[in-house]
């Protein structure tokens, strides 16, 4: 494994899916810049590690070698025989957990080796499932090789949910996917990522998106498993589920895990990490609404305050 040895490290999360699911655009929202040069796509690259930092970038050999690459020639490097790319960068979300981008499954002119082969990097998903044929024969055959230990800490997304026009495609498409795919993630979100960048300064844009409730679960979900990963250097991957269990002292403090599928709204008790562009609170009947903050397209929308989180220098790449 290409992980740290410190045993106090990030998170490891994966952005996956089929082509064309929207994982790009779900990493320009999440790092609130694009992590690749303009002229590079994901689609025929080896999975991305991003984590926070100033490295310069390099790639990683199946054979373990490492060598320092160019940003501007992402695309001339080989698959087959690379393992991980490495990109390091200042962002909010970088802070706290790492990401790593993987190209869409299913790619016939690209062996499943090049995903399968860092699955075992991974700690929890954010799977992207493109609305219009969401949760294909394809995308159920890979998730379920995943371990409960990843699954039940994993976000499933559906994507360009503005392509469904009517509130019965809508509905329709919503309870086939979470029939099909119950117990299976922490929680399921429908979600136009698109009209969630463009929200500009407009909250009901933004949590029309669907954006609004996701990213307050994904605070949750990163502040959860810093605490599963903690003291091992072992993914959740890779792990025995056994080891990822919360301990008792930290159970108080331990933000909830959602087990059910969520389709909007948000736990009423948490009290999770605030972002810049979420605020997360405690949510009473008698609140004004009118006083909910704006988004703001110029910050990222993933934000923890320092004093939100016990000895963020300890926690490590």
């Amino acid at each position: 494994m290409t992980h740290s040895t410190s045993l106090n490290r990030k998170p490891r999360i994966a952005l996956m899916g089929e082509f064309s699911a929207g994982k790009s655009t779900l990493s320009n929202l999440l790092l609130g810049s694009r992590p690749l040069p303009e002229k590079v796509t994901a689609t025929r690259l080896s999975p991305v590690w991003m984590a926070s930092g100033s490295q310069p970038p390099y790639r990683v050999d199946v054979d373990g070698t490492e060598e320092l690459i160019s940003l501007s020639h992402l695309e001339e490097i080989g698959v087959e025989n690379t393992r991980v790319i490495r990109l390091f960068f200042e962002s909010d979300i970088l802070d706290v957990c790492d990401l790593i981008d993987f190209p869409g499954i299913s790619d016939p002119n690209m062996s499943s080796d090049v995903v399968e082969r860092m699955l075992e990097e991974v700690d929890a998903v954010l799977w992207c499932t493109h609305a219009t044929q969401a949760w294909r024969q394809s995308e159920a055959a890979v998730w379920a090789q995943m371990p409960e230990a990843v699954r039940k800490r994993s976000i499933l997304l559906i994507t360009r949910f503005d392509k469904l026009t009517t509130d019965r495609d809508r509905n329709r498409v919503l309870a086939r996917v979470k029939h099909e795919t119950k117990g299976q993630f922490g929680a399921t979100f429908p979600v136009s990522l698109l009209q969630a960048l463009n929200a500009g300064e407009d909250y009901d844009a933004w949590d029309a998106s669907g954006a609004g409730a996701f990213t307050e679960h994904l605070i949750e979900m990163v502040q959860e498993l810093t605490i599963a990963v903690a003291g091992t250097t072992e993914t959740l991957y890779v792990s025995a589920p056994e080891a990822t269990e919360v301990d008792a002292a930290d159970a108080e403090s331990a933000p909830l895990l959602l087990t059910d599928p969520v389709v909007d709204g948000r736990d009423p008790e948490a009290a999770p990490v605030v972002p810049r562009r979420v605020n997360a609170r405690r949510v009473d009947a008698a609140d004004d609404n009118s006083h909910r903050p704006r988004p703001n397209t110029s910050r990222p929308v993933f934000h923890m305050d320092d004093e939100t989180v016990e000895n963020p220098a300890q926690i490590a790449s």
